[in-house]
């Protein structure tokens, strides 16, 4: 999967030795989304891409995930994992924060073609005529 943002916190890198021995380490970051509803997504690098993979606070980036869900102690943890990420492309600029979302009906970009109505849309729609039953004293029952 693919996120496109800014890194607008770096929360650093934290290091240990896992049970069996092994050194391990993890750099968190938090990116912003562009469009008008952005969302803040904290995600981390493990391992060794915490030295292959440089990334800046400010910059924007198209970053490359993997999510992993986990139970502990009958909570459910997800983890956004970055195994690859490239700058947003100079000649492709990012979208301007707070960019007023498209009118309501409005013709999409690009001249997608609408579709055909279908036969009868748009139509009238008749309503059945109902009448009931005149209902006598000794007829209460249905049946």
């Amino acid at each position: 999967m693919e996120i496109e943002g800014r890194i607008i916190q770096d929360l650093g890198i934290q290091s240990g030795t896992s049970k069996a021995g092994n050194p391990w380490k993890k750099r968190e970051l938090v990116l912003e989304t562009f469009g008008s509803y952005p969302r803040k997504v904290k995600f981390h690098i493990f391992g060794d891409r915490v030295d292959t993979i440089r990334l800046e606070q400010g910059k924007d980036y198209i970053l490359s995930f993997d999510l992993e869900s986990r139970e502990f102690n009958g909570r459910w943890y997800t983890d956004v994992n970055v195994y690859q990420a490239r700058e947003y492309a100079a000649n492709n600029p990012a979208p301007a924060y707070g960019e007023p979302a498209p009118a309501y009906g409005a013709a999409p970009q690009g001249g997608y073609p609408q579709p055909a109505a279908a036969p009868g849309f748009g139509a009238p729609v008749q309503q059945p005529s109902f009448s009931p039953a005149p209902a006598s004293s000794d007829e209460d029952l249905p049946f």
